[in-house]
C-alpha cells in the first residue's frame, strides 16, 4: 500500500495532488534562489514561497520513489511486523528541524517530518537518507528494542539502590528512573550505525546517493564521544555509511 502523505500549508492543495499520482516524478530543481540581502520584502517573500514549495515538491517525489523500497526492505528483513509506512509532516510554525520514528497504537510505523528538516535538506538525496534512515529505525526493531533496554536499565538501577541502602519507595524509584535512561541510550550508538548501514542501502535501491545523502550529518551538532549522547561521532557515521556503499558497489 503507498504511503499516506500528509503536507500543511506549505504545499497547498496542488502538492495533495502530487502525492497520489503513479509514474516516474518529473525532475523538480534543487538549487535554491538567491535572494539579494536588501531585497524589497514582496520579492523576498515571493522567492522563500517559491522555494518552500519546490522543497515540498521534492520532499513529495522522495517519498514517491523511497517507499517502495522501504516497505519491500520491511517484508523481506522483518515480515513479522506492518511493513505499511506512514508519512507524516508536522506544519506547526517554530519546530525546530527533527525526523522521527514511531508506531501507532496499531503498531503501523509512523515517520515524521517537521517543515524546518524538508527546508534544511539541500538536495533530493539528503532527504531520501534521512528517509530511509528513519524507515530502518523500525525494520531493526529498534523501538522494541530499547524498551527492553530501558525496563532492564530500571530494574538492575532499583536493585542496586536498595542494596546500597536507598530507604524510601521515592528513593528507588528515582533510581528506577536513571537506570531506564542510561538503559535505553546503552545501545542507541549502535542503533543509529545499524540505521545508517540499511538506511544507505534503501536509499542506493531507490536510486539515491547514500554518500551524498550522509553530507546532512556535518550540518548538524557532532555528538562526539560525550557520555550518553544518543547518536556517535558524525564521522564515524559517515564511514558506515561509505563502508556500506562500498560493499554495494563490490555486489555485497
Amino acid at each position: 500500500m503507498p504511503l499516506r502523505l500528509f503536507l500543511g500549508a506549505v504545499a497547498g492543495a496542488a502538492l495533495l495532488g502530487l502525492a497520489g499520482c503513479a509514474g516516474q516524478p518529473l525532475p523538480v530543481p534543487e538549487t535554491r534562489i538567491p535572494v539579494p540581502e536588501k531585497a524589497p520584502a514582496p520579492v523576498r517573500d515571493a522567492a522563500v514561497a517559491l522555494e518552500a514549495r519546490r522543497a515540498a515538491m521534492t520532499f513529495v517525489q522522495v517519498v514517491e520513489r523511497v517507499e517502495p523500497v522501504a516497505e519491500a526492505e520491511c517484508r523481506a528483513r522483518a515480515p513479522q511486523l506492518d511493513c505499511d509506512f506512514l508519512i507524516l509532516v508536522d506544519d506547526r510554525p517554530g519546530i525546530p528541524a527533527n525526523a522521527f520514528q514511531t508506531v501507532n497504537e496499531r503498531g503501523q510505523p509512523i515517520v515524521a517530518f517537521t517543515l524546518g528538516l524538508i527546508a534544511d535538506a539541500r538536495n533530493a538525496d539528503e532527504l531520501a537518507f534521512v528517509l530511509s534512515h528513519e524507515a530502518a529505525h523500525h525494520i531493526a526493531g529498534h523501538l522494541d528494542r530499547q524498551r527492553e533496554n530501558a525496563s532492564a536499565g530500571a530494574v538492575v538501577f532499583g536493585q542496586l539502590a536498595g542494596a546500597l541502602g536507598a530507604r524510601t519507595a521515592a528513593e528507588v524509584a528515582r533510581a528506577q528512573e536513571i537506570g531506564a535512561v542510561v538503559g535505553a541510550r546503552s545501545y542507541s550508538r549502535e542503533f543509529e550505525l545499524e540505521a545508517d548501514r540499511l538506511g544507505a542501502i534503501i536509499t542506493a535501491r531507490a536510486g539515491y546517493d547514500p554518500l551524498r545523502g550522509a553530507e546532512f550529518f556535518f550540518r548538524i551538532p557532532d555528538p562526539g564521544d560525550a557520555f550518553l549522547s544518543t547518536h556517535p561521532p558524525n564521522a564515524q557515521r559517515l564511514e558506515a555509511v561509505r563502508q556500506t556503499v562500498a560493499a554495494l558497489q563490490a555486489g555485497g
